[in-house]
């Protein structure tokens, strides 16, 4: 044997080194879509520091410790790495067998908002009160056990090789899948995350190959669905003035339209390079409430101005993009469905969120993806991108 076959000997053996399987080709951590991963750290590390500014001389909120939310976001994001890290160490087709699992326990939690459990916030009870300071709030793993239980069942009989598309069967007992959890999130009510499940599910539909007659009944029904809520009183005051505000931007705007107009104001001032960090007068000055959550962009519009802005703009297009790469290159149908309800996921929120801060969109309480401060959001927002890092690093090496 040559002295070249036996360095690839070594190279390729099974007794290699914990290094030399980490590094090899066929790694996983070669395999990694480290582009996204950067980005969304990024955006991650963005957060934290717009978080601090918007709450460090809120002492209301603080307790007194200006550094409450700055270390508190940083554990989210560390738990949420580790989250993340675990749902690639799984693997998306080993989690496809605990989907059912997965799915009781998020329904079962959900529900429990709806007991004494539950904690109303900002006229929406939506969170289980957890002791210490702490939260959880079930709609957003919905999220992710909508995308993945849809994928399941739609693409069960495809990827056997037993159809080509999914009956209308299947796209039935998928969407009574996707409804139960839906309407306990209604009944909260939580109307943020009911638009994002319906994209979900529309985006699942989609990618699954589903008859477009499903699509275009689904959306027949969402609009007839919308009347209904509206004249069956199903909303809450505070969430039809926000209708109303963002119809009339004028009306009232010391009362329901303060938020909007507020957030405009912040973004406004920052120009092109913004104020400065931790500058910013309408942050420093508290004029723009829930603004470490709901409002986080006004900070970095105020602050960094339309440079800053565009760029978490830009970091989030960015994970979008990679994540439209995975779903398009996968060779099963599961998991390019459950990379469309992500995609689908980050896409729409993060659009709301900005939005409604331009006063494009109606406000609707929803958190912008690894940016905003939030326990949950950000946990299910780094288990999604472990599930789509496992798509892609399950994807069948090429030679």
């Amino acid at each position: 044997m040559t002295a070249t076959d036996g360095y690839r000997a070594r190279r390729y053996s099974p007794e290699r080194s914990a290094w030399g399987r980490l590094t090899a080709r066929d790694s996983v951590l070669r395999r990694l879509d480290w582009v996204m991963v950067w980005a969304a750290l990024a955006l991650s590390g963005i957060g934290t520091l717009l978080v601090y500014s918007a709450t460090r001389n809120r002492t209301e909120l603080n307790q007194g410790d200006p550094y409450y939310f700055l270390l508190r976001n940083i554990l989210n994001t560390g738990i949420g790495l580790g989250l993340a890290i675990g749902a690639v160490w799984v693997g998306h087709r080993a989690l496809r067998g605990a989907v059912p699992i997965l799915y009781a326990i998020s329904v079962l939690l959900t529900v429990a908002v709806l007991t004494p459990l539950g904690a109303t916030i900002n006229g929406a009870r939506s969170w289980i009160q957890l002791g210490g300071g702490f939260s959880l709030q079930p709609s957003e793993f919905t999220k992710i056990t909508i995308a993945l239980g849809m994928a399941m069942l739609l693409a069960g009989k495809v990827d056997a090789g037993e159809r080509l598309h999914p009956d209308h069967r299947t796209v039935v007992e998928a969407l009574g899948l996707a409804a139960l959890p839906i309407v306990i999130i209604l009944l909260m009510p939580d109307l943020g995350s009911v638009m994002v499940l319906v994209v979900i599910v529309l985006a699942v539909l989609l990618a699954s190959g589903a008859s477009n007659r499903w699509i275009a009944g689904l959306i027949g029904a969402g609009v007839l669905g919308c009347v209904l809520i509206w004249q069956l009183g199903v909303l809450d005051a505070y969430q039809i003035n926000r209708f109303a505000a963002f119809a009339n931007p004028a009306l009232d705007p010391s009362g329901v339209g303060y938020n909007t107009n507020q957030a405009r104001i912040a973004i406004g001032s920052g120009g092109l390079l913004g104020s400065g960090l931790f500058r910013g007068s309408q942050t420093t000055g508290q004029f723009v409430p829930e603004q470490q959550t709901d409002f986080i962009f006004t900070v970095a519009g105020e602050e960094l101005g339309f440079v800053g802005a565009g760029a978490i703009i830009f970091l989030v297009g960015v994970v979008i993009w990679r994540a439209c790469r995975i779903a398009r290159e996968t060779t099963e149908l599961y998991g390019a469905i459950v990379a469309a309800g992500i995609i689908a996921w980050f896409a729409f929120q993060s659009f709301e969120n900005i939005g409604m801060t331009l006063g494009i969109m109606p406000v609707t309480g929803l958190p912008l993806p690894f940016v905003s401060y939030g326990g949950s959001s950000m946990f299910a927002a780094w288990i999604a991108i472990g599930l789509l890092q496992s798509i892609k690093v399950q994807r069948p090496v090429s030679a």
